[in-house]
């Protein structure tokens, strides 16, 4: 008889790591720890996090009425800074919870409490890879690097919110979504109204995908004593995301209204469809949302680098307006 038994799980894989990730499958043995604390085997983060980056390029580009040589590094820049500040933020906070991360089950097998990597060891790769990205950073303007270097704040004090506040994706939201920010200065050299509200609106769309998010781990939170908006809002949320949802798609459509040059209907018209499509998307996620599933809830999760793509194609496509 043939074995039809699962595969086994390789040594130190991630619970919600995607199956056969390339750091599973070809990073070298000595290095698959380190890549884990950036979670290189979960690129979803980076995605959330690069996002913003883009809408924020994008618009700009489209308020301004062109791109120059220098956005194509903007653009790139910001993909790889947003590879390396993820995975520094990642350390960062595995480094902070390496006492509750060993009591949740989803958590336990993180390098730091299953004891593949030490604290000491996390923080120094945590370091190397903020100095990789501030390299980056200082190609920029000098408004953008003066945004940079404060983006730090957010990234510090959000590991500990869940311990003070039931808002802790308000602080993930404040962290995640700073590229609108920067992305935009480092195009125009100076922070406007549309890149603000930019901003509020990923915070709100950050509130409705880590709620989805969080609620997998509501059980072993609630034991340990950590708070989130999933165990705030309880079965109420699904109301709650509605919000999240209206608050986003409006914040973005009055980003986009702001941005606009006057007569340029074209631009208008395109760049508008973003936060529309971005909506429906965020519609579907909330219909199918079944807050006992966690299979599904990650699926949603997941779901929203496609949801944040939308608005980056339709700004791209009101860039050439």
């Amino acid at each position: 008889m043939p074995d039809t038994s699962p595969a086994p799980e390789p040594s130190g894989a991630i619970a919600d790591a995607y199956r056969g990730n390339w750091v599973d499958r070809l990073a070298p043995e000595a290095w698959k720890p380190y890549f884990r604390l950036s979670r290189l085997d979960r690129p979803i983060g980076t995605w959330l996090l690069l996002l913003p980056c883009w809408w924020g390029l994008f618009l700009a580009i489209a308020a301004t009425g062109g791109a120059r040589w220098h956005d194509a590094w903007i653009f790139a820049g910001c993909g790889l800074g947003a590879i390396l500040m993820r995975g520094a933020g990642c350390t960062w906070n595995d480094i902070t919870d390496r006492g509750i991360d060993g009591s949740v089950a989803r958590t336990a097998a993180r390098p730091i409490p299953s004891g593949a990597v030490s604290a000491r060891a996390a923080f120094a790769w945590g370091c190397a890879q903020s100095l990789a990205a501030f390299c980056i950073l200082i190609t920029f303007n000098w408004a953008a690097i003066g945004l940079g270097i404060l983006a730090l704040l957010p990234v510090t004090i959000y590991p500990f919110a869940k311990r003070f506040t039931w808002w802790p994706q308000i602080f993930l939201g404040l962290a995640f979504n700073w590229g609108a920010l920067l992305a935009w200065t480092a195009h125009t050299g100076t922070l406007g109204w549309p890149a603000l509200l930019l901003y509020v609106a990923g915070m709100a769309w950050t509130l409705f995908y880590d709620t989805i998010y969080a609620h997998q781990d509501k059980e072993d939170d609630a034991l340990i004593g950590v708070k989130s908006t999933a165990r705030l809002f309880g079965d109420a949320t699904p109301r709650a995301l509605a919000v999240f949802l209206v608050a986003a798609v409006a914040l973005m459509g009055l980003a986009v209204i702001v941005a606009a040059p006057d007569g340029e209907i074209g631009m208008l018209v395109l760049a508008l469809i973003g936060p529309w499509a971005m909506g429906w998307h965020m519609l579907w996620q909330l219909r199918r949302v079944d807050l006992g599933d966690h299979d599904r809830l990650l699926s949603l999760f997941r779901s929203n680098r496609n949801a944040g793509l939308l608005p980056v194609l339709f700004f791209a496509a009101a860039c050439l307006a």
